[in-house]
C-alpha cells in the first residue's frame, strides 16, 4: 500500500468570503507585512494552484484572511492499492507479446 496525498488551494474562496474580489484588492494588504509581489505574481496566487509558497507569503495570506494554514491549503490522505507488478500472480506468455515479422516482397 501506498499513501496519496492530496491537497485543495482555497485563496479565492476564502477572499470572496471576507468581501475580497479582485487582486488589486489583494495588494495593498500583502503589502502592509512587507510582501512585495508584482501584480502578475498575485494575480496566479488567486488564479491557480500554486506549486512553490514561500512561508512569510503563506502567514500574510492567513494574517489577512484570519485563517489558519489548514484552512486555505486543507489536505487529505488515503491509502491506494499498487498495481500488480510483473511476475507476481501469473507468468507473462512473452511468445504472445511478441511481434510477428514482416516479410517484404517485389511487386513486380
Amino acid at each position: 500500500m501506498s499513501r496519496q496525498i492530496t491537497y485543495r488551494w482555497r485563496l479565492r474562496e476564502l477572499m470572496a468570503a471576507r468581501g475580497t474580489f479582485t487582486v488589486p484588492e489583494l495588494m495593498p494588504h500583502l503589502a502592509e507585512p512587507g510582501i512585495t509581489l508584482s501584480a502578475s505574481q498575485v494575480h496566479r496566487l488567486v488564479s491557480g494552484t500554486p506549486e512553490r509558497l514561500s512561508l512569510p507569503v503563506l502567514a500574510a495570506l492567513c494574517d489577512i484572511l484570519d485563517c489558519t494554514a489548514s484552512d486555505l491549503i486543507p489536505t487529505s490522505a488515503e491509502n491506494v492499492r499498487l498495481r500488480r507488478t510483473a511476475g507476481q500472480d501469473a507468468p507473462i506468455n512473452l511468445a504472445a507479446r511478441r511481434p510477428t515479422r514482416v516479410r517484404l516482397t517485389d511487386e513486380g
